[in-house]
């Protein structure tokens, strides 16, 4: 065979004592799983090691009751009785070859110690960075020589858990060790204070005490943030992230750099393309002989490649790629780069560790599943018996539920009402930063037509008598939901009988016709009981075509729930960038002409504002009439060889766009077996030593 342009990903690299067998490299990142539920840690983690990457990290890893992230389901190595947990997430990635790395971190005044209720600490008193009213007390000199201790005896243990690289993390503005590098935390004036060489000292004692601890048998990584963003205010590439590395250059065995903090290293699509990182870590291989390794949402393996060949990275770092497709080493290693579930940068996953739950992703359903449901996401069991199967609608729920269904080996027939296939995806993916939420539809079409199994047809809107007459065994129905128009959602639990029709515009107009479906001149208002993106979409659409637009919210901020995709202050700056004026904690009260009333969510004081368009993003109502109708005619299935008539996706309840994909997946994999997946509802569970 000729050579392939990506061959150059899978070198082995060496990182001190030990070798990677290849440049991919999963980056710690959380999953919501942690210390609670470590069978479903490491069998996510050996998944990730069974697809191809060469080391596979588990997320921050607590080493001290002071350091509690409580509710926060993080790992946890405060003694020796944490070590069955964190053995068994080592031996599942030793299982397929990879090296097993683990980040250590005490996060000073990142946590108010909820759980343990001990007091934080901080290089200087301080507040905690949380709404906690806690403040952090200052370190004196035998809490820094405990907290020396406590790090060297957490690698010690991480090492005899069977962990090959143990890291020292200095990044996101989250941990100990990066406070007492910065300014704006580090006041004091001892040793440990005042200029770069003083407050670099705690990080390079630490550095030479796991070194000396462990250095022998495991590798060390120092995961650092060399820019923050915040200009003169932080740590930039450009200043201090340099000089730091300069004074440590090639004491660690593997440099592990991002930009911090979590909301700038995880940008979502919307404000960042693939590669964002680059211009602030390029700068560093230039001054240490160690290997780098370095993220930015890569899924492009020409991108890997060139990163590789320019001596900007040696190893290609991912934590939301991974969790989109745990395979993508292995497709790119055997050829089948089309099959790539690729990230669309949406932060769902990021969402999970947020909520304090085990993490979900758009485009891979089967991730956070794998010891709960048993779902593998490349393989799953054959049907009991070839069936005929209708799936009507081509939405990510439809897509995803034909999708595994020709995956274990049914016939499929799948029909489209409208003439284009995915749904609410393909519309929303054509709002203003969304165009990689196409992936999600379009990876899926292209293995559906692969397969003569499956039969594609768009413009085919069925009835129910349409239905019956073609006869398949199984019917899913993923017909979508619509959005509401009458103001009823989550503020008004009731339809707002004030609401003029001829002067509301629903979403879906919107998503259909873009600014155009806005006829009528004057100011628009954008009204979100959703809470989430659209609104905060539709706004930004309508402002960039030209139109005068308010935004209006009973919430107290801009798309609150996106605090836990890490989008919402940049929303809020966007709309505010664009001179959209905000109606922050209002309510709708009543509509004149031309006028729009508004109530105070506290007060109720009353205000008025122009308005002679209303967009209300309230929420939405099941589009299930075919469903109905079958039900209604459910006598006359037998004769026509129905089995079964199943709702999925937003069909049977809105909701995100991963919950309709894991419906679909869902359905099809419960396909044929008569019952639901079981369950392991505790996630598996390890005696404690």
């Amino acid at each position: 065979m000729p050579p392939s342009p990506y061959d150059i990903l899978f070198e082995p690299v060496r990182i001190g004592p030990l070798m990677a067998p290849n440049r991919f490299y999963q980056v710690p990142h959380c999953t919501g799983m942690g210390h609670r539920y470590p069978q479903a840690e490491a069998r996510l983690r050996a998944i990730k090691a069974e697809g191809g990457w060469g080391v596979v990290s588990t997320q921050e890893t607590e080493i001290h009751p002071s350091s509690d992230l409580t509710p926060a389901n993080e790992a946890r190595l405060w003694d020796a009785r944490d070590l069955p947990a964190l053995r068994l997430v080592a031996e599942a990635i030793h299982e397929h070859g990879s090296l097993a790395a683990i980040q250590l971190a005490h996060n000073g005044l990142h946590t108010a110690n909820r759980h343990s209720r001990a007091l934080p600490l901080a290089p200087s008193p301080a507040p905690v960075d949380s709404n906690d009213p806690v403040q952090a007390r200052a370190m004196d000199k035998a809490d820094i020589a405990a907290f020396r201790r406590w790090h060297r005896e957490a690698a010690l243990r991480a090492r005899e858990a069977g962990f090959d690289i143990i890291y020292v993390y200095a990044g996101h503005d989250m941990t100990l060790l990066q406070h007492f590098l910065l300014r704006r935390h580090n006041h004091r004036s001892d040793e440990y204070g005042g200029p770069l060489e003083n407050r670099l000292r705690l990080f390079r004692e630490v550095l030479t005490d796991t070194r000396d601890a462990v250095g022998d048998s495991c590798a060390i990584a120092v995961r650092l943030a060399v820019d923050e963003l915040l200009g003169e205010a932080g740590i930039r590439h450009d200043g201090e992230a340099r000089e730091i590395i300069e004074a440590l250059a090639d004491e660690p065995d593997l440099w592990d750099v991002n930009i911090s903090d979590w909301a700038n290293d995880s940008q979502s699509a919307r404000f960042s393309q693939e590669g964002y990182q680059e211009p602030y870590t390029r700068f560093v291989k230039q001054v240490t002989s160690k290997p780098v390794v370095g993220v930015g949402r890569y899924t492009s393996p020409d991108t890997m490649a060139r990163l590789i060949r320019s001596g900007h990275l040696d190893l290609i770092g991912a934590a939301r790629p991974s969790i989109a497709d745990p395979f993508l080493p292995e497709k790119i290693r055997s050829d089948r780069l089309e099959e790539i579930r690729e990230c669309i940068g949406c932060n769902i996953c990021v969402s999970g560790d947020n909520t304090n739950v085990p993490m979900r992703c758009t485009q891979n359903p089967t991730i956070g599943e794998e010891w709960r449901r048993g779902w593998h996401p490349e393989r799953v069991a054959p049907l009991p018996a070839p069936e005929r199967h209708l799936v009507i609608g081509g939405g990510p729920a439809g897509l995803e539920a034909a999708l595994t269904l020709m995956r274990r080996g049914a016939e499929v027939t799948l029909a489209e009402a409208r003439g284009e296939w995915g749904g609410r995806v393909t519309r929303e993916s054509a709002l203003p930063g969304l165009a990689a939420w196409a992936r999600l539809r379009d990876g899926r079409l292209w293995q559906l037509r692969q397969s003569a199994r499956v039969s594609l047809h768009l413009e085919s809107p069925l009835a129910a008598e349409d239905v019956l007459e073609l006869g398949h065994t199984h019917v899913a129905i993923a017909t979508g939901a619509r959005w509401r128009v009458d103001g009823a959602g989550r503020r008004h639990r009731l339809p707002l009988a004030f609401l003029d029709p001829a002067r509301v515009v629903g979403p879906d107009a919107l998503l259909a016709r873009g600014a155009e479906a806005i006829a009528a001149p004057g100011p628009v208002v954008i009204y979100d009981d959703d809470r989430f993106y659209l609104a905060s979409l539709l706004a930004e659409l309508l402002a960039l075509a030209g139109r005068e637009v308010a935004f209006v919210t009973p919430a107290p901020v801009v798309a609150p729930w996106s605090e836990h995709t890490l989008e919402q202050a940049r929303i809020q700056k966007r709309l505010i960038k664009l001179d959209v004026p905000l109606y922050l904690s209002r309510e709708l009260a009543g509509m004149g002409a031309a006028r729009l009333t508004l109530a105070c969510t506290y007060s109720g004081r009353r205000e008025e504002i122009a308005c002679a368009t209303l967009v209300p993003v309230t929420a939405r109502l099941p589009e299930d009439g075919l469903w109905q109708a079958l039900q209604a005619r459910r006598g006359e299935w037998e004769e026509a060889g129905i089995r079964s008539v199943s709702r999925v996706g937003d069909c049977l309840a809105p909701g995100l766009i991963a919950a309709a994909v894991q419906s679909g997946h869902a359905y099809a994999r419960a396909a044929g077996s008569g019952e639901k997946p079981p369950l392991r509802e505790d996630y598996g569970h390890v005696q404690r030593i």
